[in-house]
């Protein structure tokens, strides 16, 4: 029983370094070995993946912000990102916008998603949700008007830093979520046979959208115990992660519908779009809770 125990522990262990050498740069042992099989058993581990990538966000994050102002220090950041995953998801978003953006058919949009060029649809798409995402961030780390006078004696700034690492790590780990949900429920659009990851074609199990939802859930509770431990409005924090769930699952509904509109089912480039979509309205979310908009009456 123990020897079973631990045969599968060493199998989740493998399937979780798949993950993270399918969506990263990050090199992983050699005795994890392959199986086409495993590529789509991996998918559960998918929000812990992105966990990985927000956490290395956040350090950079962390680290420039204390030398260059919040702008630069975003971008740093989301240049490490990218970089750690090799613009993975990014160029599946840019892609889906050049094949999507205009009124063409299905066939022709599958033709042009896989042109390696960048058209114009795809410049648009990624320069705005890149620059939304930059100017949310920045947005969090600064203070606004009401708390500059007390930035100094109440550290404002790095109350603000914390509230926004936490929305960089917890973004990254929930919109990994949506990739995991539309491989459940749509069926593959593009041409099996030149598919780069063939395993991901077929759909995932249930058992994989619970052992993805059981990872999220566990960065969550983890986020909660810390803000617990140093002392922070752990109501505040479920406000947040609630707004941005409602809006990772609205993003995700969204995009299931207009992709079984216009192509009949997912791609692995609409996956890498919906990831950066859903981790943009996720941080869209924390932002109006860290700093909801103060209406003044003239």
């Amino acid at each position: 029983m123990l020897r079973s125990f631990g045969q599968r522990l060493l199998l989740e262990l493998r399937l979780f370094f798949i993950a993270l050498q399918f969506f990263t740069r990050v090199p992983v042992p050699a005795w994890v070995g392959f199986q086409p099989g495993w590529l789509q058993a991996c998918a559960r581990y998918f929000p812990l993946v992105g966990a990985c990538v927000g956490v290395a966000g956040a350090v950079v994050l962390a680290t420039t912000s204390l030398v260059w102002p919040p702008l630069v220090a975003v971008l740093l950041s989301m240049a490490a990102t990218v970089w750690m995953t090799g613009g993975f998801h990014e160029d599946g978003l840019a892609d889906t916008c050049d094949g999507l953006g205009g009124s063409v058919s299905r066939d022709r949009a599958l033709i042009i998603m896989k042109d390696s060029r960048l058209g114009s649809y795809g410049a648009l798409g990624l320069a705005l949700v890149l620059g939304l995402k930059a100017a949310v961030l920045s947005s969090l780390l600064a203070p606004v008007l009401g708390e500059l006078n007390e930035a100094e004696s109440s550290h404002v700034h790095q109350v603000l830093l914390g509230w926004t690492l936490m929305a960089l790590v917890w973004s990254h780990t929930t919109s990994r979520l949506a990739p995991v949900l539309l491989i459940r429920a749509l069926p593959y659009a593009g041409d099996l046979d030149q598919a780069k990851a063939k395993p991901l074609t077929t759909r995932v199990s249930w058992g994989s959208v619970l052992g993805a939802l059981l990872c999220w859930g566990a960065v969550s509770l983890g986020l909660v115990l810390w803000v617990d431990r140093i002392g922070w409005p752990v109501p505040t924090l479920w406000l947040a992660m609630g707004w941005a769930t409602l809006a990772v699952a609205l993003g995700t509904w969204w995009m299931a519908r207009w992709l079984r509109r216009r192509l009949g089912g997912y791609t692995g480039d609409t996956l890498g779009a919906a990831q950066q979509i859903t981790e943009l309205l996720s941080l869209l979310a924390w932002l109006a809770v860290v700093h909801p908009v103060t209406w003044v009456r003239w």
